[in-house]
This record gives structure tokens, sequence and C-alpha cells, in this order.
């Protein structure tokens, strides 16, 4: 303990509440300097400690993507091996088909001269026919130029033509209606011949009954029955009037390509 200055108020040997709360304050104090420089370092401590745990962390993540990347680097190394050992075989391979194929090769260089120098002929030819075909090419130029030049007059000529064969063909149209109305007409006129002759041959018959009816009758009433025979007789020439009167009639309405008794 500290000594106590001189002029203090207690006597030598004795200590006063003052004096042993001063120095239990500063007994305080002290430890309480101590106490805050320990807290101090171990939050020094502490923090140095999370530092080297995220240290610790972070190396150890490394130190597995180093084992990764190396277990990374030894299958690409085994697979690289694996991938050299092919290619080595296909090396080899390859150069023993060489050997085999150098014979074919030397076989296929003289084939390929053989098809070079026939090529060339044959391009020669196709140049040939090319210049040819420039050639044809510009007389069917000039060709279709002088048909451009004359085409009026082939298109005059083409429509002279083409009228000439519709003049031929309305000519033939013409007569061919009159060749079928010239038909009709013939076949009417037979038709009523024969209509007249079978009229005339019933006429006859009919005569011929009266006369033979009347060949029986006395002599006396011949007179009376000769009077029915002039009475037909008219009959039979009334009829034929009518007809001639529709024969005009028929006539009358004939026009082209009509057939005039196609009514009846």
């Amino acid at each position: 303990m500290e000594a106590l200055p001189p002029g203090d108020d207690m006597t030598e040997g004795t200590i006063t509440p003052e004096v042993q709360i001063k120095q239990l304050e500063e007994a305080l104090a002290t430890e309480t300097d101590r106490l805050q420089k320990l807290f101090a370092a171990y939050e020094t401590q502490e923090k140095e400690l999370v530092d080297s745990k995220a240290e610790i962390e972070v190396l150890e993540k490394e130190i597995i993507d180093r084992e990764i990347e190396k277990e990374s680097l030894e299958s690409i190394i085994a697979e690289k091996d694996v991938r050299v050992r092919e290619l080595e075989m296909k090396a080899t391979k390859n150069s023993k088909r060489v050997e085999h194929l150098e014979p074919e090769l030397e076989k296929m260089e003289e084939k390929y001269s053989r098809e070079k120098d026939r090529l060339g002929k044959v391009f020669g030819i196709a140049e040939e026919l090319d210049n040819d075909l420039r050639l044809a090419v510009t007389e069917m130029k000039a060709r279709d130029d002088w048909y451009v030049d004359h085409m009026q007059i082939f298109e005059d000529l083409n429509k002279a033509i083409k009228e000439r064969y519709e003049m031929i063909e309305r000519a033939v149209e013409s007569e061919r209606k009159s060749q079928h109305m010239s038909r009709a007409f013939t076949e009417r006129v037979e038709e009523m011949v024969q209509a007249r002759s079978e009229e005339m041959a019933e006429e006859e018959a009919m005569v011929v009954e009266a006369e033979e009816a009347t060949a029986a009758v006395e002599v006396v009433e011949e007179a009376p029955e000769e009077e029915p025979v002039a009475e037909e007789a008219p009959a039979v020439e009334e009829d034929a009037p009518e007809e001639a009167s529709e024969e005009p009639a028929a006539q009358e309405e004939w026009g082209d390509g009509q057939d005039p008794w196609a009514s009846e």
C-alpha cells in the first residue's frame, strides 16, 4: 500500500474509510483498466481467430478446388493418353493402308492421266460446239429480225388465206343447202305423185265397181245411175286445186337451212 502523505488527519498505523475507499477506487480503476486491456486483447484475438477460420475455410475450399482440378487434370491426361494411343493406332493402320494403296494410287494416277487426255479432247469438242451454238444463235437472231421486219406481210398473207377458206366454207355451205332443198323438193314431188297415183287408182277402182253394179241393172235405169259418176268426178277434180294451192304456200316459206316439208 502507498504511504500516506504527511499532514493527513489519521494517526500512524490506522486506515481511515476515506483512504480505504480511495485505495479501493484506485484498485478498481487499475483492475478496470487491466480488464479493458484484456478485453481488447480478447477481441483482437477473437477477430484474428475469425479471420483465421475464414482463411482456413478459404484455404480448405482452395484445397478442394485444387483436388478437383487435379482429378480433372488426371482424367484429361488419361483421356489424352487414350486418345494418343488411338491416334498412334490409327497412324499405324493408315501407314499400313498407304503401303497397300500405293499400287492402287499408281493405277489411279494412270487412269487420271488417261481421263485428263480424254477430257481435253471433250473440252475441245465442247468449245467447237459452243462456237457452233453461238453461230446458230446469231443466225436465229438474224432470222428473227428478218421475220419481225416482214411480219406484216405474213399477217396479210395469213388473213388472205383465212378469208379464202371462209369463202370456200360459205360456198360449200350454200351448195349443201341448195342440194338439201333440191332433195326435199324432189322427195315432196315424189310423195305428191305417189299420193295422186293412189287416189287415181282408188277412183278407177270405184269406177269399175260402179260399172259392175250398173251392168246388172236394166237398161231403163241406166240413165239415172250415171249421175253419181258425174257427181264424183268433180269431187276428185276439186282435190287437185287444193294440192296445187298448198305447193306455192310451202315454197314461199322456204328459207336458208330449213326443210320446207319439216312441218309435215
